[in-house]
């Protein structure tokens, strides 16, 4: 990807060392509740006024807290989400989240930075697709 228009191609910054791990995590915990329970006052609380969010797998990137509040606010689908795991380390925490739309059921992954205040500076969120593991190792794996 060539950059352009001097945009960053990532917001895969080094993170912000100055946030502590607990802080960001709790700011992680708040902004998944508050999502879930579509209190868009409390999300937005969560972010820093310049976020970034960025899909890499569209090429989708949305700047500023105004946007993505509104972007998630606007989803046209009833979709709820269970937060399965957290692990947080200074200025940086990884999320996965099942998150079920009707029927269907997605993963998510997302890493999100902080700022020296707690707030969340960028995230990144990656929705793997399940797929048939290749021939061959059957030997090898449990499925299930």
């Amino acid at each position: 990807m060539t950059p352009t228009n001097d945009v960053p191609t990532s917001t895969n910054a080094v993170p912000t060392a100055g946030t502590p791990a607990g802080v960001l995590r709790g700011t992680v915990e708040t902004y998944w509740a508050s999502a879930v329970a579509r209190d868009w006052d409390a999300f937005a609380d969560t972010l820093a006024e310049d976020v970034v969010y960025e899909l890499p797998q569209t090429r989708e990137r949305i700047r500023g807290r105004e946007r993505y509040v509104r972007f998630n606010r606007d989803y046209p689908a009833d979709w709820h989400a269970r937060v399965e795991r957290i692990v947080a380390e200074p200025g940086q925490v990884v999320s996965w989240i099942q998150v079920t739309v009707g029927p269907e059921e997605m993963d998510a992954v997302s890493f999100f930075t902080g700022d020296a205040h707690g707030r969340i500076t960028s995230v990144i969120d990656f929705w793997p697709e399940p797929y048939e593991p290749p021939a061959g190792r059957e030997h090898l794996v449990e499925r299930y």
